[in-house]
C-alpha cells in the first residue's frame, strides 16, 4: 500500500507571494521523513502541499511536481479529494467530530466517501483501525461515547485510526504532539514507528529530539530573511543529519545556535 513520493522543483505561491521555492527531494515507502526548521519557513506549507490541502486557501498554487507512483498529483485531471483520501493528514491538535461518537469519529471519512456501510464491514474497520492507532483497549467498552470525552492523546490516537480507517498510503502529520504531555507524546511516537511498517510516514517537527527519535530522513527549511521564500537546506538520512549535516546552516540549526 504504501507508495513514495517524489517532489521536483516545486514552488508554492499564496497569491503573488512565494512562500516555498524550488524544493527537490523524494520520500521513500514505509519510512518516517521528518521535517524541520524554524517557524515559517514553510515546512507546514510544503507538507499541506504533498496532499493538495494548501488549496482550501484562496490564491494558493504550486509550480513543480508532486508524484505518487508515477501519478503526478496536479495533474489538471486529477481530483483533490481523492487525493486527500490517498494521502492522510492528522493535525497539530486533535480535532474529533464534536457530535461523533468515538465508532462515528472513526468511520466518518468512510461515510464520506458515501460507502454504505453493513454492521459488521463498519464494525471491522472501526476495530481495526482503532487496533492500528493504539486506541482499542482503552475505548472498546466505550464506542458510543463522545469522542470529545477522551483525553488529549486519546482524542490525537482517534484522530490517526480516522485518517487510517479509509486505509491511504501516506499519512501527513503536522506537529502531531505539539499539543500532548510528554507521557501522550511518547505514546504517538511509538504508534509512528508501528505505522511505518505499512505507511508511509512525513511528520513535521519543531522538536529536534522528535525528530531525531522516530524519522529516518530529515529534511531541513529555512528562509534566507524574513518576507523570503523558505527553501530546503539539506536533506539526508536522520542519522547522518544529526551527526554530520552537509551544510553549516543545519549544523547551526540542530545545535541550537539559531532558531
Amino acid at each position: 500500500m504504501a507508495k513514495s513520493i517524489d517532489v521536483s522543483d516545486l514552488n508554492i505561491y499564496y497569491g503573488d507571494f512565494l512562500a516555498v521555492e524550488g524544493v527537490s527531494m523524494t520520500i521513500r515507502a514505509k519510512a518516517v521523513t521528518a521535517f524541520i526548521g524554524p517557524s515559517g519557513c514553510g515546512k507546514s506549507t510544503f507538507l499541506r502541499s504533498l496532499n493538495r490541502m494548501h488549496e482550501v486557501i484562496p490564491g494558493a498554487r504550486v509550480e513543480g511536481k508532486v508524484v505518487v507512483d508515477g501519478q503526478s498529483l496536479y495533474d489538471p485531471a486529477v481530483d483533490p479529494v481523492a487525493v486527500r483520501r490517498q494521502i492522510g493528514m492528522v493535525f497539530q491538535r486533535p480535532n474529533p467530530f464534536p457530535t461523533m461518537s468515538i465508532y462515528e469519529n472513526v468511520l466518518a471519512g468512510n461515510r464520506l466517501n458515501s460507502k454504505k456501510l453493513k454492521k459488521a464491514e463498519a464494525d471491522e474497520i472501526v476495530e481495526r483501525s482503532l487496533k492500528g492507532a493504539n486506541l482499542w483497549n482503552e475505548v472498546k467498552d466505550r464506542l458510543g461515547k463522545p469522542g470529545m470525552g477522551l483525553s488529549g492523546g486519546q482524542q490525537q490516537r482517534l484522530c490517526i485510526a480516522r485518517a487510517i480507517a479509509v486505509e491511504p498510503q501516506v499519512l501527513l502529520m503536522d506537529e502531531p504532539c505539539s499539543a500532548l504531555d510528554p507521557i501522550s507524546t511518547s505514546a504517538i511516537e511509538d504508534l509512528i514507528h508501528e505505522l511505518k511498517s505499512e505507511y508511509t510516514i512525513v511528520i513535521v517537527t519543531h522538536n529536534m529530539q522528535q525528530a531525531a527519535r522516530v524519522s529516518d530522513d530529515t529534511g531541513f527549511f529555512n528562509l534566507k530573511a524574513a518576507g523570503k521564500p523558505g527553501h530546503l537546506v539539506e536533506f539526508n538520512p536522520t542519522k547522518k543529519m544529526f551527526t554530520n549535516p552537509d551544510n553549516e546552516a543545519t549544523e547551526a540549526y540542530i545545535s541550537g545556535r539559531f532558531g
